[in-house]
């Protein structure tokens, strides 16, 4: 059983951006009734800003907390009032993951652990490495608040490790939960790791996943509904017909067909 059964935009405005882009301006009884549903399309298309305003109306909590007032959200916050949803139970807790911001944590670590490292650079030798090092752990922010969600600061992981470690000790009950292109932090030996997280969280939680991707990896979740969205629509579609799946076969079949071009 499903939380959402479908989800539109409604709304006479088509321009300028966000309602210009066809994930927004053909959102009509998207069905996300499966288990699985993913929105792929083109970049530029707007499946993010669908995600983002249907995690906005939501108001599920994601990597920064539960705050939706950053400027990256702004195209959310003018679409939220035109977002129809159509219920079978409402309201479920969930998780909102993007990628950026998965990558943004991890930078931010970087750029508080360089900033630290200068303004200790006058007790170097003075002071072991290790005690320097506990220092600088104590005092970033970014370091604490992942001691403090997910019980380790994860630096000792791979991304796609610490991304999968976040995953699991996050959704861990019923919910919807959205994923914005989590393949951008994944190997495709992660995505399968993730494919078999989906299946046996599914297995003992009543969850609804809605993805988007680009990765045909993904989208090959038994089971799953796949909208595509061009420049002329936003429809159902099965693996086999998406743009993804096709050109990742042809050029894996004959990549020098493609490349001699290039030449």
């Amino acid at each position: 059983m499903s939380y959402l059964t479908s989800l539109s935009i409604t709304t006479e405005r088509t321009h300028p951006f966000p309602y210009d882009v066809s994930a927004i301006k053909f959102a009509k009884d998207v069905d996300v009734s499966a288990p699985v549903t993913f929105i792929i399309g083109d970049n530029g298309t707007g499946k993010s800003t669908l995600l983002e305003t249907l995690a906005l109306r939501l108001q599920l909590p994601h990597m920064d907390g539960f705050g939706y007032g950053k400027n990256c959200f702004k195209a959310a916050r003018s679409l939220t009032p035109y977002l129809h949803l159509d219920w079978k139970i409402e309201k479920p807790r969930g998780f909102f993951f993007r990628a950026e911001d998965f990558g943004d944590l991890l930078n931010s670590i970087d750029r508080e652990d360089a900033r630290l490292h200068e303004s200790f650079k006058d007790i170097y030798g003075e002071v072991p490495d290790h005690i320097i090092q506990e220092m600088k752990d104590n005092q970033n922010y970014q370091i604490y608040r992942m001691r403090l969600n997910y019980g380790q600061d994860l630096q000792g992981f791979s991304h796609g490790e610490a991304y999968l470690k976040i995953m699991d000790d996050t959704i861990n009950g019923n919910g919807i939960f959205l994923l914005d292109e989590p393949e951008a932090a994944l190997s495709p030996s992660k995505q399968l790791s993730l494919l078999y997280f989906i299946q046996e969280h599914l297995k003992s939680h009543m969850s609804q996943f809605i993805i988007a991707t680009h990765s045909p990896m993904l989208m090959a979740y038994p089971g799953a509904n796949i909208y595509e969205v061009t420049d002329k629509g936003m429809n159902k579609v099965s693996l086999e017909e998406t743009e993804h799946y096709t050109i990742t076969r042809s050029f894996l079949q004959s990549p020098e067909s493609y490349l001699r071009f290039f030449k």
